[in-house]
């Protein structure tokens, strides 16, 4: 067994580098904790990390866990340098998971020398949840290997070792928060009021994989609920680059607001989006229904675009097999690709249709510039897109090519479980109703507090006004105040 001498030395060190610390904390999903941990300090004591590394390969000794043939993979990022020292002391192979995919030469997300079937023992630093591992864990398995195992340095005790068993990974973790609080405690380096204090907190703040709290053996919705989270909590969840983009332009323009720019004049549009740029997120066309659309046309509205910081969204609905959409997507007429930030697509065609829309992206505008919306639900009566199509289009949401989906069309909060995903809301007027096309509208107020959307839809509400701009601007007050009314927020920035 591991010298318990030795852990409380080193658990004594990591509170004097300050890789762990008592007080309050914004976590980044969202709520407050009394305690953080940042080993990513370690780098800068190399002893420090040296005699880290030496304790979990004795660890893994321990834990048998040492089979031969075995790879190790860390966690990135602040797991790997550990992991590295471990494979270099054990001699043992190591893999790399990228973040995501090189746009170049191989385009592995999992870099070295490995088997299908191969084992391959996960690393990783501090688990609150177990999210962290789970996502390294399903890219290693997509590769073949096999993955039954996880060595963590701290444990924080709030179901992240019941949600990785549930995937088929045991958490093996060097300490555990409870044992360094009793560490802390006997050298008088805390008092017993924050055992106390942050006791509490573990018991009141179980995490379920699904995001969901667990408090005396109750599942109850609380702070880690997409909606109830702020979008700055949200960015860094983003897992696609384009929708850490929007969730910033949201933030910094206060703005939720849409607008479909649905008009067969270039000219008004261009003159639409100058008056209403700073009151919107996105901009919406459908190039398609644009009589005189040109190249002139796309580098004035991207002039606009970056003039009053909003997105470009082409509402293709791609709805093709790959091949074709991605020759929609790069050529034709409009060579969409080339001026949309996002684009819209129907999740019908499966996994291929994103597989098509990727291969089309090239070296002049890489991945991390563009992104998709996938439709689940529609805004019109009588859509098609039954409660088994929608949860079937989150899953590939979540599951596949997520550097690349920034969100989901659709009409329910409760579909968009993910934090890192925006949902997108079409149908929104402050007068709710039915237009003679079946298409149904909803106020600001119920869209963003009863439907859970991030980004609200608006176009003849807007377009019909005799001052667009200031419609915007009460357009965008009002989703803004919705939001923070839903996120429970005053209008003065306080908690309510």
């Amino acid at each position: 067994m591991v010298c318990d001498s030795k852990l409380k030395d080193m658990a004594l060190k990591l509170f004097e580098i300050n890789a762990f610390k008592f007080g309050d904390f914004k976590m980044k999903v969202g709520i407050n904790s009394p305690v953080y941990f940042d080993l990513r300090v370690i780098v800068s004591y190399p002893d420090v990390m040296d005699k880290l590394a030496d304790l979990l390969q004795e660890f893994i000794v321990e834990r048998k866990l040492n089979a031969s043939g075995m790879h190790l993979c860390g966690v990135p990022y602040t797991a790997l340098p550990v992991a590295t020292l471990i494979s270099i002391k054990a001699n043992k192979p190591m893999l790399i998971r990228r973040k995501e995919a090189k746009k170049y030469g191989t385009k592995k997300l999992i870099e070295g020398k490995f088997n299908a079937g191969d084992k391959c023992l996960i690393i990783e630093d501090v688990v609150t949840s177990g999210s962290s591992i789970l996502d390294t864990v399903d890219d290693v398995r997509s590769e073949g290997l096999i993955v039954t195992d996880a060595i963590v340095v701290v444990d924080r005790e709030q179901g992240g070792s019941q949600n990785t068993e549930e995937r088929g990974v045991r958490m093996h973790s060097l300490y555990t928060l409870s044992y360094l609080l009793q560490t802390m405690l006997e050298a008088k380096r805390i008092e017993e009021s924050t055992v106390k204090a942050v006791a509490k907190y573990i018991d009141a703040c179980q995490i379920r994989s699904d995001g969901s709290f667990v408090k005396n053996g109750t599942t109850v919705v609380n702070d880690l609920c997409r909606t109830r989270m702020s979008f700055e909590a949200r960015t860094d969840l983003a897992k696609c680059p384009l929708a850490k983009e929007l969730f910033k332009t949201i933030v910094t323009k206060k703005t939720m607001l849409c607008l479909a720019a649905d008009l067969t004049n270039s000219e008004e549009i261009l003159n639409l989006a100058d008056a209403v740029g700073p009151y919107i997120c996105v901009l919406k066309t459908h190039c398609d229904i644009i009589a005189d659309f040109s190249e002139q046309f796309v580098r004035s509205l991207q002039s606009l675009a970056r003039q009053h910081n909003f997105l470009i969204m082409e509402d293709r609905k791609f709805a093709d097999i790959g091949n074709t959409v991605a020759q929609q997507y790069a050529g034709g007429l409009c060579r969409i690709a080339d001026w949309a930030d996002l684009v819209t697509v129907h999740a019908l065609p499966g996994q291929g249709i994103l597989k098509g829309l990727k291969s089309a992206i090239s070296a002049d505008r890489p991945l991390a510039t563009r992104g998709v919306f996938l439709l689940a639900e529609m805004s019109t009566e009588g859509a098609l897109t039954d409660e088994k199509y929608s949860t079937a289009t989150v899953k590939m949401a979540t599951e596949m090519d997520t550097d690349f989906v920034a969100g989901i069309v659709c009409q329910s909060k409760d579909l968009v479980a993910s934090p890192g995903l925006l949902q997108l809301t079409p149908g929104v007027k402050l007068q709710e109703g039915v237009d003679g096309l079946g298409q149904l509208y909803d106020s600001p107020e119920r869209v963003v507090k009863e439907r859970g959307a991030d980004v609200c839809v608006v176009g003849r509400g807007i377009i019909s006004s005799k001052t667009p701009s200031e419609t915007a601007r009460i357009y965008r007050d009002r989703l803004w105040e919705a939001y923070l009314e839903r996120i429970g927020v005053e209008k003065n920035g306080d908690a309510k």
